[in-house]
């Protein structure tokens, strides 16, 4: 990251989050995100199912028994803008790019729509757009940050439960929660995103305080950027070819030998 302008990203809080889907709303209005469906899924109150191409905010409903009462686990999903970011690493054009805040970028002039960057987030983020092809996804609202300006999902939030700031500063914030919420007895309290717990991917631009295990969010336990062992697969390609070479280099002078 370039200059002195600290690392800026997302700290969702889903033990405040009501539902409303205010972020989806203010995210489709702030970036002209096209209408994504709006479905009757058949799973609760959710009519947009995932992230995607035209879905840059995704709250989910989770229905759980809860010793014979039924609970809502509610949580407002968006890209994780990681540390080590696979859908940039593999980008052959560019489109994809790192801000000066941190943040993992589309620009939808270069992307070209080969669609490498779908498969390779772990996350099943990125996705490309029907109508055109290209790559889409959340900016974290690059442009008003440029004009330090809190995004759009954040600001809409009507419970905070969806927090915007300086990424160190969102880490120390979020553990204390988990502290607070651990001490009046929700045991599985946890904060999802860390370096440390996430270190396939290096860590994340946006944390998420869970209620319960990622998997039951549809969050990867344990996500790893498709391109973590690139290099050493090519070392080992690399290695292998040289050998070939090698071997059929020996055999032919050898052969001319006799």
């Amino acid at each position: 990251m370039s200059g002195t302008i600290p690392r800026k990203g997302f700290f969702t809080d889903t033990s405040v989050c009501i539902g409303c889907k205010a972020c989806e709303v203010a995210c489709k209005q702030w970036n002209d995100v096209p209408e994504d469906g709006l479905d009757f899924l058949a799973t609760s109150y959710d009519n947009t199912g995932s992230l995607g191409a035209d879905t840059w905010r995704h709250v989910a409903f989770i229905e759980q028994d809860d010793d014979g009462d039924m609970r809502w686990l509610m949580s407002s999903d968006v890209c994780k803008h990681c540390t080590s970011a696979a859908c940039l690493e593999v980008c052959p054009t560019g489109a994809l790019f790192r801000t000066e805040f941190g943040t993992v970028v589309v620009q939808p002039d270069v992307c070209n729509g080969c669609g490498y960057c779908v498969p390779a987030c772990p996350y099943g983020v990125i996705d490309r757009r029907k109508d055109d092809g290209r790559a889409w996804k959340c900016t974290l609202c690059y442009d008003r940050l440029k004009d330090d300006m809190t995004p759009a999902c954040a600001q809409a939030c009507p419970t905070q439960s969806i927090q915007f700031g300086d990424l160190d500063e969102l880490t120390v914030r979020a553990e204390e929660r988990v502290d607070e919420l651990r001490a009046a007895g929700m045991v599985k309290a946890q904060l999802y995103g860390k370096p440390e717990d996430t270190p396939g991917v290096g860590g994340q631009g946006s944390l998420f305080l869970l209620l319960d295990e990622p998997e039951v969010y549809g969050l990867p336990p344990d996500p790893v950027s498709t391109t973590r062992d690139l290099v050493s697969a090519w070392r080992a390609a690399a290695l292998a070819g040289a050998t070939l070479v090698a071997g059929v280099a020996v055999a032919t002078l050898g052969g001319r030998r006799r």
